[in-house]
C-alpha cells in the first residue's frame, strides 16, 4: 500500500506522523533511520495495540531534521500540538505537590504545583509528596511545631495564629531576624530528610507534659511523633550524599510497559511513581521519550537520573541538560534493579485490571462503532440541556475520545433564550459548537449524541444538515427510573435494545451521567452566581469593583461561607468583611 511512498523517504533522523483515513493525525514518534523505522510498521505480524495503530493508518508524513536531539524535541512538540490518540504513554500522568518555603522576611510554607524549571530553579522547593494530602499536613506539623508567618499579607492586628501561638505576630511586633533563620534553617534540614531536630522536640514536650499531669496534650505529642515515624520516614537507601535523584525501571509483557520512577531525596525514598499502559513504539524510543516528557508536567529535575540500559542516555542528557547515567554495578545499578522489579510486580498485580479497564472504554467504545456501523469512532461529543426551575439556561458538552472522557474538551453554553424551550436550546447550543469547529476548523467528531428523544435527535440532525456536516447524531433514551435503557439511532430512527450488564451499557450510562453532572454542576455555579450577586448588591460598603473583585475569585457563596476574616479582610476592609461573613452566615 505504502511501497512506493516508503522509498522515496530517506534514512535520516526525523519525525512521522500517522494519519487515519479522515486526515486526524493519531500517532507521533521519532526515528534515528526515518525509512527503516516506517517500513517496519508495514512488514511482519503486529499485536496489541501497535497492532490497532496500523489496521487505521491511511497515510503519514514525515519531517527530517539535523540530529537525534532536535527529532526528540519536536516530537514532544507535535504531542503536545495535535495529542494523538496512540500516544498514551505521555497523556494523564499527574503532577505532583511540592514544599515551599518563601524567599520573604518572614517566610510562609505553601502548596505548590505548576511548577516551571526555568522560572523557580531559584525558589526554595522540597518534595515531591505522594498527594496534596500528605504535604498538606507536613505543612500543618511544621506550622504546629514553628510560628511562621500564615497570611499572605499583613493584617492590621494579630490573628488568631497569634493567639493559639502558630504565629509571632509579625504585623506589629518586630522580631528578632537571628529566631526567623534558626526556624528556616531547621525547617529546611526537617524538609530534606533530617527529622531528629524535631522528634527530639517533641519527646522532650511529651515528657514535660507527662510530668505536669497533662496526659490529653502528652498524648496527642504521641501520636503526633507516631506521624513523623510512620508516615514521613521513608525507606533509608544506601547512599552516603544528599543528591537528589530519580530512579527509572520498566518492564515489558502480554504487549504491556510497567515504568517505575523512584524520587530518592536526603538519601531516602520519599515517593514513586508507576505508570501501565500498552507499548505500541520500540522500547528505547519509548522510554526515552517517556523520561524527556515526565519533566514537562510539574516536576522539578533532580540533580542526576538513573535508566535502565535501554535508554538512550546521552540524548536525554543533552535535553534535559542534567547528569543521566547507565549504572552498571554498584548501589546505583541495585537501585535501578530494585526499580525494574517494582515495576514488574506492579505489572503482575494489576495487569488484569488494565485489561478489564481496555474493554469497558476502548473495547465498548469498539463495540458501539459496529453496532452504530461506523468507520472510525475516536471522538464522540456528548450534549445536556438544564433548566431547572425556568432559569439560568444552560447546555453542558462533554467529550469522550478512545472510549475515555478527555476533560479539556468539555464545554459550557449559557443559552440565551429566557424562557424553557428544550428544543430551541438544542438548536442553539448545536450551532454554536458547530459553527465554531467549521470557523476554527477544530476536530469533528466522529459521532453526536443528545440526551434526548427523537425531537432533540431532529433538531440536532436538521442543525448539522445546515451546516453542510456529516455527523451521525444519536440519542440516549432513558427508562422510568430515570436509567439509560437505549440507543436512537440511524434513519429513520429505531430504539436500539442494550443488553444491560453488557459493557457497551455501562459506557452508555457513564457518558450519560458524565454529560449530565457537568452540566446540573454549571447550572448550580450559575444560578450561586446569581444568587450572590444579589447578597453582594445589598451589603454596605461592597461597591462595583470590589463585587467583581470577590465574584472573580470566589464565584460561589458556598466558597464564600468557608473563608476566615482574614481572607475576606485581603478584598474588603476589616468591618465589611464581618457583616457580610454575618449576612452569610445566617443565609440558607
Amino acid at each position: 500500500m505504502f511501497k512506493d511512498k516508503l522509498k522515496l523517504v530517506p534514512n535520516k533522523p526525523g519525525c512521522y506522523l500517522m494519519k487515519n483515513s479522515d486526515g486526524v493525525i493519531i500517532y507521533v514518534g521519532k526515528a534515528k533511520k526515518l525509512r527503516n523505522r516506517l517500513s517496519s510498521y508495514f512488514r511482519g505480524k503486529h499485536t496489541g495495540k501497535t497492532a490497532k495503530l496500523v489496521s487505521e493508518i491511511a497515510d503519514f508524513e514525515y519531517m527530517v531534521v539535523g540530529s537525534e536531539k532536535e527529532s526528540l524535541i519536536l516530537e514532544l512538540n507535535l504531542i503536545k500540538k495535535y495529542d494523538p490518540k496512540y500516544n498514551i504513554l505521555l497523556r494523564d500522568d499527574k503532577s505532583y505537590p511540592y514544599i515551599e518555603l518563601t524567599n520573604e522576611k518572614v517566610p510562609r510554607l505553601l502548596i505548590v504545583r505548576n511548577l516551571n524549571r526555568k522560572k523557580k530553579h531559584n525558589l526554595r522547593l522540597y518534595g515531591p509528596y505522594p498527594n496534596v494530602s500528605a504535604a498538606r499536613e507536613t505543612v500543618n506539623l511544621l506550622n504546629r511545631m514553628y510560628p511562621l508567618r500564615k497570611c499572605r499579607i499583613y493584617p492590621k492586628e494579630p490573628c488568631l495564629y497569634y493567639h493559639i501561638h502558630q504565629c509571632l505576630g509579625y504585623c506589629v511586633f518586630d522580631i528578632d531576624g537571628y529566631r526567623i533563620k534558626e526556624m528556616e534553617d531547621e525547617i529546611i534540614k526537617f524538609l530534606k530528610g533530617d527529622h531528629s531536630l524535631i522528634t527530639d522536640r517533641i519527646k522532650t514536650e511529651m515528657i514535660n507534659e507527662s510530668e505536669k499531669l497533662n496526659y490529653e496534650k502528652a498524648k496527642e505529642l504521641k501520636e503526633l511523633l507516631d506521624y513523623i515515624n510512620i508516615t514521613l520516614a521513608k525507606q533509608k537507601v544506601e547512599i552516603n550524599d544528599d543528591i537528589n535523584r530519580d530512579i527509572f525501571g520498566y518492564y515489558v509483557n502480554n504487549d504491556y510497559i510497567s515504568i517505575q520512577v523512584f524520587f530518592i531525596r536526603g538519601g531516602k525514598i520519599v515517593e514513586r511513581h508507576s505508570k501501565i499502559m500498552p507499548l505500541i513504539d520500540e522500547l528505547t524510543n519509548e522510554l526515552t521519550r517517556y523520561i524527556a516528557n515526565f519533566y514537562e508536567k510539574d516536576v522539578l529535575l533532580p540533580k542526576e537520573i538513573l535508566v535502565p540500559d535501554l535508554v538512550d542516555a546521552e540524548l536525554l542528557a543533552s535535553h534535559l541538560e542534567i547528569n543521566v547515567k547507565i549504572p552498571i554495578r554498584g548501589i546505583k545499578h541495585k537501585l535501578v534493579e530494585m526499580a525494574n522489579n517494582n515495576a514488574k510486580i506492579a505489572l503482575e498485580e494489576k495487569i488484569e485490571l488494565v485489561k478489564k479497564e481496555e474493554e469497558k472504554t476502548s473495547g465498548a467504545n469498539t463495540e458501539l462503532m459496529k453496532l452504530l456501523k461506523l468507520k472510525s469512532l475516536d471522538r464522540i461529543e456528548i450534549f445536556d440541556n438544564s433548566n431547572l426551575f425556568g432559569s439560568f439556561n444552560v447546555s453542558g458538552m462533554v467529550t469522550f475520545i478512545d472510549g475515555r472522557p478527555s476533560k479539556n474538551d468539555y464545554r459550557k453554553f449559557k443559552i440565551t433564550l429566557d424562557k424553557n424551550d428544550d428544543y430551541g436550546a438544542m438548536r442553539e447550543v448545536i450551532y454554536r459548537r458547530y459553527f465554531k469547529v467549521l470557523k476554527d476548523n477544530l476536530v469533528k467528531p466522529n459521532l453526536i449524541i443528545v440526551d434526548g428523544g427523537i425531537g432533540q435527535i431532529n433538531i440536532a440532525r436538521e442543525v448539522i444538515g445546515s451546516l453542510n456536516l456529516d455527523i451521525p447524531v444519536v440519542g440516549l433514551k432513558k427508562d422510568e427510573y430515570h436509567r439509560t435503557s437505549s440507543l436512537l439511532a440511524f434513519d429513520p430512527i429505531q430504539e436500539i435494545p442494550i443488553e444491560k450488564r453488557s459493557n457497551l451499557f455501562y459506557y452508555l450510562e457513564r457518558i450519560q451521567d458524565e454529560v449530565h453532572n457537568f452540566t446540573i454542576n454549571y447550572h448550580k455555579q450559575i444560578r450561586s452566581k446569581g444568587t450572590l450577586e444579589s447578597i453582594l448588591d445589598n451589603i454596605e460598603g461592597i461597591g462595583i469593583k470590589r463585587k467583581n473583585e470577590l465574584l472573580k475569585k470566589y464565584k460561589t457563596i458556598t466558597k464564600l461561607k468557608e473563608l476566615s476574616i482574614d481572607e475576606l479582610s485581603e478584598i474588603l476592609p476589616h468591618k465589611v468583611a464581618n457583616n457580610l461573613l454575618e449576612f452569610l452566615k445566617n443565609y440558607k
